[in-house]
């Protein structure tokens, strides 16, 4: 035993010097920019089919993989997740009630690796399984007639009737998706399958009102190395039975030139009830606020082109339904909260509407749902305190939840029935879901995964706070720990922070936060500028130029956090994803001496290098144009790799990403990566995890997420000195 643990302790320590012996091959660029002359030195690892540049990722990943597993404990977490799974039994998501109360959802049983699909008979019926995703046949060439491995199904989309139903399949987190269509009585397969798609992130499926059909957007190019991957997309009308490949294009900027559809916004469909006249096109890109258009579904479906614009992108419209002729939408104009509003398809006013709920001070109007009753809506004041409303013959009515909610989702079958439930849950309680009846003013359970109880967290408690930042701006605070623990700054703290397109760090049963405050540490989360927190102001607030707020919020929180003696700098781990890595990387790059251990997961951290698929065009809204020389400023001000500094002492940082993302390059991390090792002077750890069985995170089996979550918690606790990981030192036998 003595000699495994003298091995563990000098693999660790010899590994981790050698490591600075491995560094990436350099080939670096100068570039002029607006009279800014930067030179990038691994200009050379964007080109992700250099063979030199492929190996030295995957020996960098080899050798994080060998540094991870040499950490004691490091399977605590996702031990303790199957653990869960098992206690809980089974677990259940993408619930879709049709108007005839079928009940479709996916359902994943104890130690299966992906969800399958179940169908009930209303919510007492009899539970059947539909379709398990280890039958599906690929129709790409690499596997055609061959069960292909490792699919999971990211959508489901049944018909109005529910008698059809489409899934989609996604593979190694590529997102991009093929869809197939069955039968719902016989639970045959139709045999055509549709590929190029991707229904869970642009444009859903949307179905034709005869239920034989339906909607969906069409990638041309999928390549992700391709400069033009994503672009020119199209909407596709596609019915039961038809050959795929024949792309019935109904709208895009080939199909429809006139209405100057720009080859990176991607044009798509929504349809809300069979009974409407009219579909609605509309432009999906970064933003809330998009354009949007309108046609009779008669025209469109008779092969017409005769589009007619509904609003622009200044109306500040968004969460349009339709109702007749009606059309209900929340409004962003001169209302940062938002107000819910009505027009109709008539006159299509949408800057001077009928104002049915006015803005509110303190709270921000997210979610609205129209039944026979009225209009239910829900409100957050900081993004962590939901309430429900109901908006019924010109009158709010306020609703009380069954507990205090910080965050509650609305379902309801259309605005010609009466049924609505609510998921509500917290930072510390399991998710609910309720059907409210209006008539008894009551919440009835509904839940279709019975409530477990989970004791180790009993004494876990959730503090709301508000904590003044740079500039005096009262930022919103959640703070999750036990009610024992001790405010003598010892305590490991992991901060978890987004801030990016105007979404909210809204409250979940975060089982991965409890178990951090299960090994004695605290948890975080600053609700900083950028997010949706605060309305549509605090969005623009961390946006482009503004950018900075968003970091300097995340410090400022830090700050707080050291100063109230909940931790030190020597016990600080900072967290993000995605748009989250600007907030942590220029963070660290920013306060490096603030933290002790950083951890980004497919990072934006190169944000000046746009052209070359790094943010894609469709975010140059949230973060700025590369060739504006005002908004590049701001792109520079927010791009951590071009702040690292030679002979700075960063924190130990791990850079997670997955080779098949489709949203963030990949070769941000490994740059990221490759400039930290070679300039950072403090000696402490880096390392780069490329996954290459998955892409941005989601769309993998949820085993495999567990793992990458557990080396991430094993990572953090390692460097902030929790006994359980830290590996033992050298001893004699």
């Amino acid at each position: 035993m003595h000699y495994k643990i003298f091995f563990i302790f000098i693999l660790l320590t010899t590994s981790l010097k050698a490591q600075f012996n491995n560094q990436a091959p350099s080939v670096p660029a100068t570039d002029d920019y607006f009279g800014f002359k930067i030179t990038d030195e691994f200009r050379n690892l964007e080109n992700l089919k250099d063979s030199t540049v492929t190996r030295w990722m995957k020996s960098q990943s080899d050798f994080t993989a060998s540094i991870l597993s040499s950490i004691p404990n490091r399977n605590y977490y996702y031990n303790k997740r199957l653990e869960f799974d098992k206690r809980e039994g089974y677990s259940i998501s993408d619930l879709k009630v049709t108007r005839n109360d079928k009940y479709f959802y996916l359902k994943r049983n104890v130690g299966e690796k992906t969800a399958k699909v179940y169908y009930r008979n209303g919510f007492s019926g009899t539970e059947n399984l539909l379709y398990d995703p280890s039958e599906f046949i690929s129709s790409k060439k690499t596997t055609v007639g061959t069960k292909a491995p490792n699919f999971i199904i990211n959508l489901i989309s049944p018909s109005w009737n529910g008698d059809k139903i489409a899934i989609s399949l996604t593979q190694g987190g590529k997102e991009l998706s093929e869809v197939i269509v069955m039968n719902v009585d016989n639970k045959s397969i139709y045999p055509q399958t549709i590929i190029n798609t991707n229904p869970s992130t642009v444009g859903g499926i949307k179905w034709l009102d005869d239920n034989n059909g339906f909607f969906y957007t069409y990638y041309p190019v999928v390549d992700l190395q391709s400069k033009d991957f994503r672009k020119n997309t199209q909407a596709i009308l596609y019915r039961i039975g038809e050959d795929p490949k024949a792309l019935n294009d109904v709208f895009s900027n080939v199909h429809n030139p006139d209405l100057k559809i720009s080859s990176t916004e991607y044009p798509a469909i929504l349809s809300f009830n069979p009974e409407d006249q009219y579909y609605i096109g509309i432009l999906v890109d970064a933003e809330n606020f998009r354009k949007t258009f309108f046609i009779d579904k008669k025209d469109l479906l008779q092969g017409k082109k005769n589009w007619k614009p509904l609003y622009d992108k200044d109306s500040k419209a968004f969460s349009i339904r339709l109702s007749g002729n009606d059309i209900y939408f929340l409004s962003g104009y001169n209302s940062s909260n938002y107000k819910l509003c009505k027009t109709s398809i008539n006159t299509r006013d949408f800057k001077n509407p009928e104002v049915l709920v006015p803005e509110k001070k303190d709270e921000v109007i997210k979610q609205y749902t129209i039944t026979k009753d009225g209009i239910y809506y829900v409100t957050t004041k900081n993004g962590v305190e939901a309430k429900l409303y109901l908006y019924r013959d010109g009158k709010e009515i306020p609703i009380k939840l069954p507990y205090v909610a910080g965050s509650v989702d609305l379902q309801a079958k259309g605005d010609q029935f009466s049924d609505v439930w609510i998921n509500s849950s917290g930072w510390a309680n399991d998710e609910q879901r309720f059907k409210y009846y209006l008539s008894t003013n009551t919440f009835t359970q509904e839940n279709l995964v019975p409530l477990i109880d989970f004791p180790e967290f009993k004494d876990i408690i959730v503090e709301e706070l508000s904590i003044k930042s740079y500039d005096g701006t009262e930022i919103p605070l959640s703070i999750i720990y036990n009610k024992n623990s001790k405010r003598n700054g010892k305590n490991p703290l992991l901060i978890d922070c987004y801030g990016a397109f105007g979404e909210s760090s809204t409250p979940f049963f975060a089982k991965s936060y409890l178990l951090w405050v299960n090994q004695g540490g605290i948890v975080a989360i600053p609700h900083v500028r950028g997010g949706g927190e605060k309305g549509a102001q605090w969005h623009i607030d961390g946006q482009k130029n503004k950018k900075p707020n968003t970091w300097k919020d995340l410090i400022a929180s830090t700050e707080y956090l050291i100063n109230q003696k909940f931790t030190s700098p020597e016990k600080i781990a900072i967290w993000g994803a995605s748009a989250g890595g600007i907030a942590i990387g220029r963070a660290m790059t920013e306060r490096p001496e603030l933290f002790k251990a950083a951890i980004i997961e497919s990072g934006v951290l190169n944000t000046i290098r746009f052209e070359n698929n790094g943010i894609q065009a469709t975010s140059i809204k949230e973060y700025g144009n590369p060739n504006d020389p005002i908004e590049f400023k701001g792109l520079l001000e927010m791009d951590s790799y071009e702040h690292i500094k030679k002979g700075e002492k960063y924190p130990a940082t791990l850079i997670c990403a997955g080779i098949n993302d489709p949203r963030v390059a990949t070769w941000q991390s490994t740059k990221f990566a490759a400039k930290l090792l070679a300039n950072s002077d403090s000696k402490k750890t880096i390392l780069l995890n490329i996954d290459y069985e998955g892409g941005h995170g989601g769309n993998i089996p949820v085993a495999q997420r567990y793992s990458n979550l557990s080396d991430i918690f094993a990572f953090a606790f390692w460097q902030l000195g929790h006994p359980d990981y830290q590996p033992p030192k050298s001893r004699k036998k």
